[in-house]
């Protein structure tokens, strides 16, 4: 079956780049013109509310090139929700999402495309290595180890760098739910999914704002997003808790009866509660993040918004 004019979306969140979408353009332009010059193809930047001269920058690239898209968020939204805007925006007939920052070797595209050809739905590019630092490397594998549990086919190193074809990212677009994991839902749709490995490259421009408490949002979504465990787990804790107390009530009560006290003083009741407070606490936190989002759902805000469409 050919492939001929079809359109290819390479969808490119934007937050905070200045300095490196000029680079990216021309990579993204070169691999199109000379790999891929049977596809028809558009580049979508999504502007994530950056601060910067990003925006600026993607002007400046636009009018080197009409051809391409700049959708320019109010304010910053998340880079979720920049990638929804370019599933929404897209009209290829699969897209491609790839990071500003020339972190993603834009050769492999060609690869993932060829598997788009052979009748793969979902080809993603999995992390097989990192040049980051040492703790960024032991998190990520630590994060995704934890959601394969839930998710068999998550590689281990998770990927961001993936292409789909239009009825998988359309049917994503689609859904009103927020506070999604973009991976597990790619994944839930039951296409068995292509993986290239690659080692992600060192960035070369700015800094990253993938910063900790960012982090620690995106994994809290992807276990609570993928699994029930955090509720399951709660009950098995409860009720080991409840067992082993009701086992050392009825061992202090044989000790009262034969006069014999196990212990004195307040140290062990003090620990007692502070442990069963503590589990109370965790407890209380898992049902919190369960109900916030019920609420986030229920205002039903819009996922962002749109300022300029260039």
């Amino acid at each position: 079956m050919t492939k001929d004019n079809k359109l290819l979306s390479i969808i490119v969140a934007v937050y905070m780049n200045e300095g490196s979408l000029y680079n990216t353009y021309i990579e993204l332009k070169g691999i199109l013109e000379n790999k891929l010059k049977k596809f028809r193809y558009e580049i979508i930047f999504v502007n994530d509310g950056s601060s910067d001269n990003s925006l600026k920058e993607l002007i400046s690239i636009k009018a080197i090139d009409p051809g391409i898209k700049i959708i320019n968020f109010s304010r910053n939204f998340g880079q979720l929700y920049a990638i929804l805007a370019g599933f929404e925006y897209a009209e290829g007939d699969l897209i491609i999402n790839i990071s500003a920052d020339l972190q993603d070797p834009v050769e492999i595209i060609n690869q993932m495309v060829n598997k788009w050809e052979e009748g793969y739905k979902i080809v993603a590019c999995e992390r097989s290595d990192r040049e980051d630092n040492f703790i960024s490397r032991i998190t990520s594998k630590i994060f995704y180890g934890l959601i394969k549990i839930n998710e068999p086919k998550m590689p281990i190193g998770g990927f961001d760098y993936f292409l789909l074809d239009k009825c998988v990212y359309k049917k994503i677009a689609e859904s009103t739910q927020r506070n999604t994991f973009l991976q597990g839902d790619i994944l839930w749709f039951g296409f068995e999914p292509f993986f290239i490995p690659y080692t992600r490259k060192k960035r070369l421009f700015g800094k990253s704002r993938w910063y900790f408490w960012k982090k620690v949002k995106y994994f809290i979504d992807g276990v609570i997003y993928t699994s029930y465990m955090p509720i399951r787990l709660m009950s098995f804790l409860g009720f080991a808790v409840s067992a082993i107390g009701f086992i050392y009530a009825v061992l202090i009560f044989i000790a009262w009866l034969i006069n014999k006290t196990p212990f004195s003083g307040y140290a062990p009741i003090i620990m007692t509660i502070l442990l069963v407070s503590g589990i109370l606490m965790i407890m209380i936190g898992i049902v919190g993040e369960y109900l916030w989002r019920i609420y986030d759902e229920v205002r039903a805000r819009p996922k962002y918004i749109i300022k300029d469409i260039f």
